[in-house]
């Protein structure tokens, strides 16, 4: 998982990128137009709801789905085209626009259902960018610590709920989650309670986060590669101390660099070569890459 700077974004802030050719940023008018849209199937779905026609409006809600479709290349541009759960392109399958709080049904951890969160269907903060491996095993699944207050349409309280599922726009989130050298997600050393270790545990199984095998074997060979590239620049450096090989500098530049491209924002699983040079506890690696 990465953290999405998600504050203040819109299509239209959001600048070329050159490893996008095909996103353009929004005019202003066209960014309208989608607000505007979304206002108006907003209002439907409200008058649905107080006719008690929760069928309908859950119905009005699919059909409406090419709507959130339209903002997916710019959920991409954020993440430099990586799944915000997974951190990778294409292992994770197809993307997803997916709404963080669920928008036709809620599940509780005991398989409890509610009425979903249906009044931010159509609120572009609560979309967020999925593969869609972790996206259908996820469903309606968003369950409230015991005790939590529950935002409700005629309370809106978003902010107050105590959830379990990890935010990537939430900068706290993504460090509760860290990696093991099998590849498999695991509850972050940072986690400093028993809560915070359920939200990671829950949020892996939910996300198949360790369960899906082309995601775990990849994150495998990351944590091999950057430990031997890790080796090869120790051993270099070594030698460089020594000043008896001049030579040798080319290579000690040549390892730190490739040991920095594993962990650049644009890398694939960036957050595990994070924490394979954290586990390596050196403080010298760690500084190359903070």
């Amino acid at each position: 998982m990465i953290y999405i700077d998600f504050e203040g974004k819109t299509p239209v802030n959001t600048p070329e990128n050159h490893n996008f050719k095909d996103w353009t940023p929004w005019t202003e008018q066209k960014w309208k137009t989608w607000l505007d849209s979304a206002k108006k199937y907003q209002e439907k779905i409200i008058e649905f709801n107080k006719q008690g026609e929760r069928e309908k409006r859950n119905a009005f809600i699919d059909s409406k789905s090419a709507h959130w479709g339209k903002l997916k290349s710019w959920l991409q541009v954020l993440s430099h085209g990586k799944c915000w759960f997974s951190e990778v392109k294409d292992l994770y399958s197809h993307y997803e626009v997916e709404h963080f709080r669920p928008k036709k049904e809620r599940r509780e951890i005991d398989g409890k259902v509610h009425d979903g969160y249906w009044w931010l269907a159509f609120e572009y903060t609560n979309y967020r960018l999925c593969g869609n491996v972790g996206n259908r095993k996820k469903g309606g699944w968003f369950p409230l610590r015991s005790g939590s207050i529950k935002s409700e349409f005629d309370c809106r309280c978003e902010e107050s709920e105590t959830y379990y599922l990890l935010d990537p726009t939430d900068p706290c989130d993504p460090e509760l989650l860290a990696f093991d050298e099998e590849g498999k997600a695991i509850p972050s050393p940072s986690c400093e309670s028993d809560w915070e270790r359920q939200r990671a545990e829950e949020t892996i199984k939910r996300l198949k986060l360790s369960e899906h095998e082309l995601l775990t074997e990849e994150r495998k060979i990351i944590w091999q590669k950057l430990n031997m590239e890790i080796d090869q620049y120790l051993t270099a450096k070594s030698k460089l101390a020594t000043g008896c090989n001049p030579g040798i500098r080319e290579k000690v530049k040549a390892h730190l660099n490739n040991i920095k491209s594993y962990t650049l924002p644009t890398a694939e699983l960036s957050s595990v070569a994070r924490w394979c040079l954290y586990f390596r506890n050196d403080e010298k690696l760690l500084r190359l890459v903070a």
